[in-house]
């Protein structure tokens, strides 16, 4: 891990990364909360609303690497308040938009400013730590975007439902101001790090048993959205959910990340990342199925939501460390490659859930991602037996 050219003593920076995350987080996932009311207001159907998820996680997975390579050279503080500001825009852009294109096009904005903004903050968090403290600050740092799922898209959901979709984009951009003031004026200006050469990235780009490891990240999470991206219009379909149903339902999914995110490392530790990958693996391809079996009796549908997001969350820890473990001298270039692999899972698997629901409606997104799960854990099996 590069260290910067002067290390602050300021203690609120990595707080302040969290915090902001938190922004990019509720900012980049809330469209899960309204698909409903844009699609309505906008005269979309379901399934092309979906797209405006899968749009910014296309988005994201293409420019992040391309934008924090070309502003390698610029001091850290400009390049996150420039990528938080753009963010900001974007999201101001959503909240006037007035029509479908112009807020695809917003999302495309959007990602770019969190492609900037959030592996950035990850490396200042992780080179203003002393080596010891350095996964604890990066947890800290990827905190705040756990702790979007629990408050911020529930909170955005309940938003747009009570005062319309719109505001809940306004919020987001209230928000992101206190967290861009505090970045300029308590991260240390001029603060650098030494950037990952190209031929670094070209060389794992091209090494097979790498490559497999790190686009099992694609499909895990793949398999996870085909459901997730359409939950709010699934839940309104098959148990008659409104603001409150589906808000509830999404914040039974944040806890259960901030449970998969405490128990996932611990598992990866004690029985391996291989054995804990594919457990969680297989126990998706059991649970998205009874998404297909709604309606169910409400405690039941928020205990499954819980479950759900626990094993789906419990899965990151096990996969940084199977890919540290296969290429521990490229580790910036694996885990780099690794975050743009989740924004296109979250891609493919809103893609993929928006084909099923054109072609066999709400009530089969459960089974073809309890499918896609089971291709998931045959990629799992086929990449570990293929040793780098």
């Amino acid at each position: 891990m590069d260290t910067p050219r002067k290390p602050p003593a300021d203690p609120t920076i990595i707080p302040i990364l969290s915090a902001s995350n938190f922004v990019i987080g509720m900012g980049g996932f809330v469209i899960v909360g309204l698909l409903n009311p844009v699609a309505e207001e906008l005269a979309m159907g379901t399934a092309e609303a979906g797209w405006i998820m899968t749009t910014y996680a296309l988005a994201y997975a293409v420019l992040s690497p391309l934008l924090v390579s070309a502003t390698g050279a610029i001091g850290r503080r400009r390049v996150m308040a420039a990528g938080l500001a753009v963010f900001a825009v974007a999201n101001a852009i959503s909240a006037i938009a007035p029509d479908a294109f112009t807020l695809y096009a917003s999302r495309i904005l959007a990602a770019a400013g969190a492609g900037v903004m959030t592996p950035v903050a990850a490396a200042v968090g992780a080179g203003l730590s002393p080596p010891e403290r350095r996964a604890r600050a990066l947890a800290a740092v990827f905190f705040g975007l756990t702790l979007a799922q629990v408050l911020g898209v529930p909170a955005g959901s309940f938003i747009a439902y009570t005062f319309g979709w719109r505001m809940a984009f306004w919020v987001v951009v209230l928000l992101a101001l206190p967290c861009l003031w505090l970045i300029w004026t308590r991260v240390p200006a001029g603060l650098s790090f030494q950037p990952v050469a190209l031929a670094d990235l070209r060389r794992i780009l091209v090494d097979l048993p790498i490559m497999l490891a790190v686009t099992f990240t694609t499909t895990f999470l793949g398999s996870l959205y085909v459901v997730y991206t359409f939950l709010a219009p699934l839940l309104s379909d098959t148990m008659g959910y409104g603001r409150d149903g589906i808000t509830l339902a999404l914040f039974m999914f944040g806890i259960g990340a901030v449970l998969g995110n405490l128990l996932g490392g611990m598992a990866a530790d004690r029985f391996g990342p291989f054995r804990t990958l594919l457990c969680l693996t297989l126990v998706q391809a059991a649970l998205m199925p009874v998404f297909s079996a709604l309606p169910l009796p409400g405690f039941a549908v928020m205990a499954l939501m819980l479950v759900w997001s626990t094993f789906g969350w419990s899965f990151m820890a096990g996969q940084q460390l199977r890919l540290l473990t296969l290429a521990p001298e490229s580790a910036s270039v694996v885990l780099a490659l690794n975050a743009a692999a989740i924004y296109i899972g979250a891609a493919v698997g809103s893609a993929a859930g928006g084909l099923i629901l054109s072609g066999f409606g709400l009530s089969a997104l459960g089974i073809g991602g309890g499918i896609a799960a089971l291709l998931a854990a045959t990629h799992l099996v086929m990449s570990h037996r293929i040793k780098p």
